[in-house]
């Protein structure tokens, strides 16, 4: 259940946020929603890949973050600042409501103990506040910039499906599908004048660092692998992915 009202200095300023990464209060997310301002970041730690919305049919992009439901390997990393956190993971429990910032009052990190402070005594937004309100000015248009950025795609017919295979040191077998990612024979048999173009909006690069993040896929079951065996991990099987 959620109560998503608007925020309101007056109402509640006494409100505190716990916004520390945590699987019981949200992070438990092994996909999470991104937009294409983030792949510069993304692409140090994270494979990022395309996915399909289980309601509306339509592309989005996403960071893959485990291989099992509620899974989150990086939790543990979190402590390094150095390691990008996903916006959507930063906003909880925040919203946008038309113009407004809307907080869910049912969310787990909502309460009086929280240790992020939403207002100062006279009422102005505190740090952690205006931090995000700025993750929500990226959050917004970036949305509709990623939008943009998949329907390029899909008209050039560079999108295709891929299933990723992982096997791991206890013997298990994880098998990812419903993912997506960027073409690469199709990229290179783009005439001169689409490859121009993808250049001229930003694309291309985004194209090459979705598909670097590729990478990051045979870290994540090492991550996995050292859930299973902390004492004595062992090396990974390398992850493999098969275009279906």
């Amino acid at each position: 259940m959620t109560n998503i009202v608007i925020l309101n200095s007056e109402t509640h300023r006494k409100l505190r946020v716990n916004a520390a990464p945590s699987l019981e209060l949200g992070d438990n997310q092994r996909f999470v929603p991104v937009v294409i301002s983030e792949f510069p970041s993304l692409a140090l730690c994270y494979p990022v890949l395309f996915s399909k919305d289980a309601e509306t049919g339509q592309f989005y992009c996403g960071a893959m973050l485990g291989f099992d439901a509620g899974e989150n390997l990086f939790i543990d990393a979190q402590g390094d600042k150095s390691l990008y956190r996903p916006l959507n993971l930063q906003r909880a429990p925040f919203y946008t409501a038309g113009d407004e910032l809307g907080i869910d009052l049912e969310s787990p990190r909502v309460g009086a103990a929280g240790e992020q402070a939403l207002f100062g005594d006279s009422g102005e937004p505190s740090p952690y506040l205006q931090s995000i309100m700025a993750v929500m000015r990226e959050l917004k248009p970036g949305l509709e910039r990623t939008k943009v950025f998949i329907a390029t795609l899909m008209e050039l017919k560079l999108i295709e499906p891929v299933t990723i295979k992982s096997q791991f040191d206890d013997g298990s077998q994880r098998e990812a599908s419903g993912l997506y990612t960027v073409n690469r024979e199709a990229l290179a048999a783009l005439n001169d004048a689409a490859v121009l173009d993808l250049f001229r909006r930003g694309y291309l690069q985004l194209i090459y660092l979705q598909r670097t993040s590729l990478s990051h896929i045979s870290t994540l079951a090492r991550k996995k692998n050292r859930g299973f065996l902390p004492q004595e991990p062992r090396r990974a099987a390398p992850a493999s992915a098969n275009l279906e």
